[in-house]
């Protein structure tokens, strides 16, 4: 559906919106450019605008797809159909993940887009927008990270990984001496995109997620499984693009990792991991 040369129009877009909307407005932000959508749900101007120009700039290099946008779904819920509609394709943008860290001047925010075919994710990019690190993948086609070749490898090392500070408290709490010796430092960067790259690097091994908007996960995922790991559900099915938002995701670029952080949540047995914040 998308060649080589489409995917490099993908990759440089992101590249000119991230110059154009986002590192202009980086550190300088008015108060009135910034609010909340809900208590601790940021929004900015330069969300609005990069998306803007994302959309036009995705339209024109397959017209007629439609763009699953998070800004745009917070205007139009009904956009989130488009995602499981069998046959049919769409994109999915995330013009500015990590909102919250771009709005306090924290260099850790990125630009995700997705396109997905059938229900299921094919390609996808994170750009690390103050670094200028990007990740690339196709399905059955690799994940490249500033175009090398990525495969997850185990470790003998205790893993390291992501997830929010309400689980790794539980892990803390309630995980035995020898399940939490398993696990190095967990912690949290507030935003996912970053949090896959640093996954692809070899830093980390494994993330974490009790809400699981699409924007932030369905390209992040596909490298995953494209790195030889994967992406489950807390019940344990498949990571789908489409799936509720309180389903869960385990993510990780090993199979051993993956494994590892399942059974890590299933021993800490928390109540509240079953709903939403």
């Amino acid at each position: 559906m998308l060649d080589s040369g489409g995917s490099q129009r993908v990759a440089d877009l992101m590249r000119e919106t991230a110059a154009a909307e986002l590192l202009p407005r980086f550190r300088n932000l008015a108060k009135d450019e910034i609010r909340q959508k809900r208590p601790g749900d940021f929004v900015t101007v330069a969300d609005e605008a990069a998306e803007q120009r994302l959309a036009s700039g995705l339209a024109k290099i397959l017209p007629g797809v439609p763009v699953v946008g998070e800004e745009a779904v917070e205007k139009d819920a009904s956009l989130l159909d488009l995602i499981a509609r069998p046959g049919e394709a769409c994109w999915i943008v995330d013009p500015l993940d990590g909102t919250a860290n771009f709005a306090a001047g924290r260099d850790r925010f990125a630009i995700i887009v997705c396109l997905v075919q059938d229900t299921t994710a094919i390609a996808g990019w994170i750009l690390d927008v103050p670094r200028d690190r990007m990740a690339v993948a196709h399905r059955d086609g690799g994940v490249t990270f500033d175009g090398a070749a990525i495969r997850g490898e185990p470790t003998a090392e205790p893993l390291t990984g992501f997830v929010g500070y309400k689980i790794a408290k539980a892990f803390d709490e309630q995980l035995s001496k020898e399940q939490r010796g398993r696990f190095g430092q967990i912690s949290t960067l507030r935003c996912a995109g970053a949090e896959y790259l640093e996954i692809l690097s070899g830093r980390a091994q494994f993330s974490l997620y009790r809400t699981t908007k699409p924007w932030d996960h369905a390209a992040g995922t596909l490298m995953m499984r494209e790195a030889g790991g994967g992406a489950i559900q807390f019940a344990g099915a498949p990571y789908v693009p489409a799936q509720p938002l309180n389903a869960g995701l385990i993510a990780a670029s090993t199979a051993e990792a993956l494994a590892e952080a399942r059974s890590a949540l299933e021993a800490s047995k928390m109540p509240l991991l079953a709903s939403r914040t």
